[in-house]
């Protein structure tokens, strides 16, 4: 958890950026190549389930399980962690979350690579106790917050250090676009198909009219394409980069391309977050997501998507969330 010393110095910091804002030159991407589903691995295929998302031997520049990964560690080494249905989640609400991407690029990057969060509700537990490839990539992270009130409310009954809050991403996206307004740091947004992608920029835009927003693109993209567009990113260095293209395929682009983005500060994994800046998804009501049934809302809004992945997926996480939850707490 981020000292009291360390948020004043955020707020500092905030107080005087506020007189220093200039625009950045924001680049459009309208590549055209074939409308085809994110990830790409280097044969330029498209997985169709995460048992299909490609093997270590595939992704020589993968990354490494945090446990041992001394970049990550020593990076987010004050940051406690509890187990929580399998996986270890960081002990931080949505401020503190993102104070800790402010200091992982403010007023110096904190590592010598980009620091990678991403985030577990009930189907990611899930998907993790039965897909090993999923579960690697997902222990690869810096940092995992939960993105489920059901997690929350589990680790508030079974764990002596509870999580204090869901950390949604569709939240933290405007608690990190408040903050990097003011310093002057700047996003790139990549995911989602092309007519979201722009009408997620255009909102942001509106909100946060002094938000240095160096690029954008969507997801669809493949082969030299997709390999040409990361280093495109790279070029443009941005410190906060929004990946929105679902578990595990953002996953598996974080793992493969990492290596080749060491101009980046923080790499956010953000699933659905692009449907939700543009307009196209509303926000389930506010009771249902503090009581835990956004995915119920969901579930109304997209049945034929969403019906047989809950049905098969929200019992094994409930069961995982009572008897793989443990008091494990440590900032290790």
């Amino acid at each position: 958890m981020l000292s009291h010393s360390q948020n004043a110095r955020i707020s500092d910091a905030i107080s005087s950026a506020r007189a220093d804002r200039e625009g950045t030159q924001s680049l459009d991407s309208d590549i055209a190549v074939p409308p085809v589903r994110i990830c790409d691995t280097s044969r330029g295929e498209q997985p169709a389930h995460a048992k299909d998302v490609p093997n270590r031997s595939s992704l020589p520049n993968g990354m490494r399980e945090r446990r041992a990964n001394p970049v990550g560690r020593a990076a987010t080494a004050g940051v406690q962690r509890e187990t929580i249905g399998g996986l270890r989640l960081a002990v931080l609400d949505r401020e503190q979350t993102a104070d800790f991407m402010i200091e992982a690029v403010y007023p110096n990057r904190r590592a010598n690579r980009p620091l990678y969060l991403t985030s577990a509700n009930g189907e990611v537990l899930s998907r993790c106790s039965t897909e090993p490839m999923t579960d690697r990539l997902f222990r690869a992270a810096d940092l995992i917050n939960a993105d489920g009130q059901p997690l929350v409310m589990v680790s508030k009954l079974r764990s002596p250090n509870p999580l204090p809050e869901r950390v949604a991403t569709t939240d933290l996206f405007h608690d990190v676009a408040c903050k990097a307004e003011e310093l002057g740091l700047t996003f790139y947004l990549f995911g989602a198909n092309e007519a979201e992608n722009k009408a997620a920029i255009a909102n942001v835009r509106r909100a946060y009219p002094a938000l240095k927003i160096v690029g954008h693109s969507h997801g669809y993209l493949r082969g030299d394409a997709l390999r040409a567009k990361v280093d495109e990113i790279n070029a443009l260095a941005p410190d906060f980069l929004w990946v929105a293209l679902g578990v595990p395929y953002e996953q598996a682009f974080v793992d493969e391309f990492i290596s080749r983005l060491g101009n980046v500060g923080v790499i956010k994994t953000s699933g659905g977050l692009f449907n939700f800046l543009s307009g196209s998804r509303p926000r389930a009501p506010r009771w249902m997501q503090i009581v835990g049934l956004e995915w119920a809302w969901r579930l109304w809004l997209e049945p034929r998507r969403l019906f047989w992945r809950y049905l098969t997926t929200n019992p094994h996480a409930l069961y995982l969330l009572f008897n793989r939850t443990r008091s494990s707490s440590t900032r290790d």
